[in-house]
């Protein structure tokens, strides 16, 4: 299954075996075409898809393809520009790029979704039960929750108020950087109270921190993982999420696929 990761600076695709998780062959990257209009966009997702549909080992022509976006993705349409180029308001993203795919099937999902959904089904919340929520520290704040296997779409997390700020001016790892923090200073004041936050909100059973920090989580947990009470644990598939997770949001989640008709 083919899945496409749409980003600020790059979109990425490649073939995922959805039994595993696993990439079957390189992905395959393209810069983002500036200025990043829907039209342009669905050029590049066309190359990506001409390239993967080349490859020795690759899906069939016509099987369904997952395209995820920086955006609350609603049945298929795009409902926010806070990161992309306003003309996406409205689109219907899914018929958008299977328009440039001579009508392929296409189903398209929020970009932090996507890579909660992949961390959920193949990573740190594999076999785990409850409610797991994912949350990526970067240039912002991208979150995903994942109840008993079933997506809570389009959260945003990153923008919930905390303190009268957008918890992603304060908490991300962008802002740590901005505001000059040591790592003490950014898990002890920042990183503990937004974690706090979202966990009286929501009761998780887990927490998986991704993005870059999430490499080394030496510098900044010990700070203030003792004053969480839920469970956290670092995010392993990394830069292949998104990809992995929009390929198995096409291949079909149970919960999508009864959505759909499909079961």
């Amino acid at each position: 299954m083919i899945g496409i990761d749409i980003g600020g600076t790059g979109m990425k695709g490649g073939i995922v075996d959805l039994r595993t998780g696993n990439l079957v062959s390189e992905r395959f990257r393209i810069p983002t075409p500036q200025p990043a209009t829907p039209q342009a966009i669905a050029q590049v997702a066309r190359q990506i898809v001409d390239e993967l549909q080349s490859r020795e080992i690759a899906p069939e022509p016509y099987s369904a393809i997952g395209v995820d976006f920086p955006a609350v993705v609603k049945n298929g349409v795009v409902f926010s520009a806070a990161n992309v180029d306003p003309a996406w308001i409205n689109t219907n993203l899914e018929q958008l790029i299977s328009d440039a795919l001579d009508s392929r099937t296409v189903y398209g999902i929020n970009d932090a979704d996507a890579a909660g959904l992949a961390e959920a089904t193949y990573g740190q919340g594999r076999d785990k039960t409850g409610l797991i929520a994912v949350i990526t520290l970067g240039t912002g704040i991208g979150s995903a929750l994942i109840n008993n296997g079933v997506l809570v779409p389009n959260t945003e997390l990153g923008h919930l108020e905390i303190d009268g700020y957008d918890a992603e001016s304060r908490a991300s790892a962008r802002a740590r950087e901005v505001h000059d923090l040591s790592w003490k200073k950014y898990a002890k004041k920042r990183l503990r109270r937004y974690f706090q936050h979202v966990e009286a909100l929501f009761s998780p059973d887990l927490f998986i921190i991704g993005g870059g920090i999430s490499k080394n989580p030496e510098k900044f947990m010990p700070y203030f993982e003792d004053e969480i009470r839920t469970p956290m644990v670092m995010a392993t598939l990394r830069n292949n999420a998104g990809i992995v997770g929009a390929a198995l949001w096409a291949g079909g989640m149970p919960s999508e696929r009864q959505r759909r008709g499909e079961l």
